[in-house]
């Protein structure tokens, strides 16, 4: 039975309380909204993650990005990334190794935090193929439904599959004018596979068998956006488009199979754009959830794609997006190191934040006014320990020691606060 199941015949789940109790929601709202799939709680019945609620009126949640690579396979780094993640705030962690011994990996991961835990199972099929000396255009598509199953089976929340990539679509990308085609992997695994095999998307074609083995594991389907534009000029294009109806038409049968299901969206996107983005996925695909990549809002800042990301997710997110994938400085670059990861998770919990104060969660409010009274105070370890990044200040604090509390070394004798104290 899944989340949703229980949901529509207005049964609580455990799992429901929890979030309920977390984000201070009545519980027969939650329930509600759960079964109207505004709402999902990524929660594999064979794992063991905490649950997390991911959707209308609730707080917005983040994920973070880690995995191998077959360049840089170091297992050990990509545990410590997956508990630094955790431990600055991250909500769900996905894992997106296409390095050596892809279970064992994913085992370790899941035994080393508790938060949710997605993955991309067409990256596994991937390297199976090229393990049988052949292309990725020649993959085998019972790999791709073995990998779904054998990742279901070890517990993994919530899958990226790009089940809205279908033939006609290829042939309207090949005639369209994008200046990046393709920048999602696995969109372009599967899109090469189509165009070369002249055959319809496996995970289109056997969308049924899909949502039976979600059903049967309460996997949260995040329908992947294989055509996100890649560049500024490319966003809002009509493969973009045309690929967010097809996803529209998914959620639907998931929704009506009660298959948990959220949608994921741009990528690259002018700030002007993000707004209108926001509102036409939640209208095409039924309000179900939706997580950003970003978006990033310029395409000059490599080395500062986290920063680009922010700005862009702060919109998204006030705006209607529910779930923001972190981007790292390292994006288009490199494999992100700890420090990548770090800076990463705390700009989206920047943005996060943002989107959840403008949005008027009272949970955020709370916590902003907190520290607006311990700013007042001079009540530095307050500020500390409600601060988003617990170190960094403290750190800067420490690089000038004061014998007064009530001032800082930016302005000294001259601190507004301290001369107006008591007096407004």
């Amino acid at each position: 039975m899944t989340q949703k199941s229980e949901a529509q015949k207005g049964n609580i789940t455990p799992e429901m309380e929890i979030v309920a109790k977390q984000e201070n929601m009545d519980i027969n709202k939650l329930v509600k909204l759960v079964d109207l799939g505004k709402i999902v709680i990524p929660k594999n019945i064979n794992g063991h993650s905490k649950p997390c609620g991911i959707g209308e009126g609730l707080k917005t949640k983040i994920n973070a990005n880690i995995g191998s690579s077959s360049k840089i396979d170091d297992i050990e780094l990509e545990i410590n990334k997956a508990k630094l993640a955790q431990e600055y705030g991250a909500d769900a962690l996905m894992d997106l190794s296409t390095g050596s011994d892809l279970k064992l990996f994913r085992k370790k991961i899941m035994d080393a935090v508790d938060i949710c835990i997605g993955t991309v199972p067409i990256y596994e099929a991937g390297v199976v193929t090229l393990g049988k000396n052949k292309e990725i255009i020649d993959m085998d598509p019972d790999d791709i439904f073995k990998a779904i199953e054998n990742q279901a089976k070890e517990g993994v929340d919530f899958m990226t599959l790009h089940c809205g990539i279908t033939e006609d679509l290829v042939q309207k990308l090949k005639d369209s004018n994008r200046m990046m085609g393709i920048v999602s992997r696995g969109g372009t695994f599967m899109a090469s596979w189509i165009n070369h095999n002249n055959m319809e998307n496996p995970l289109y074609e056997n969308y049924d068998y899909l949502l039976e083995l979600s059903y049967e594991y309460d996997i949260t389907l995040s329908l992947g956006d294989g055509l996100r534009p890649g560049c500024l000029a490319d966003a809002s294009d009509i493969p973009q488009i045309q690929e967010l109806v097809n996803l529209g038409g998914l959620v639907k049968r998931a929704q009506d199979a009660n298959v948990q299901v959220m949608v994921e969206g741009p990528g690259h996107m002018p700030l002007n754009q993000i707004k209108a983005n926001m509102e036409l996925q939640k209208t095409i695909c039924h309000g179900a959830p939706f997580y950003v990549l970003g978006p990033l809002v310029t395409d000059l800042a490599p080395g500062y794609d986290h920063i680009t990301g922010a700005i862009g997710g702060a919109i998204a997110a006030s705006s209607g997006a529910n779930f923001l994938c972190y981007v790292t400085p390292a994006e288009h670059l490199s494999l992100p190191s700890l420090e990548d990861v770090k800076e990463g998770v705390i700009a989206s919990k920047i943005a996060a934040e943002a989107a959840d104060v403008a949005k008027g969660l009272e949970s955020s409010w709370t916590q902003e006014r907190a520290m607006a009274q311990a700013r007042k105070e001079f009540d530095w370890e307050k500020q500390f320990n409600l601060a988003l990044d617990k170190s960094k200040p403290r750190t800067y604090r420490e690089k000038c020691e004061l014998d007064d509390d009530e001032m800082c070394a930016m302005c000294g004798e001259y601190c507004a606060v301290k001369i107006a104290k008591g007096d407004f």
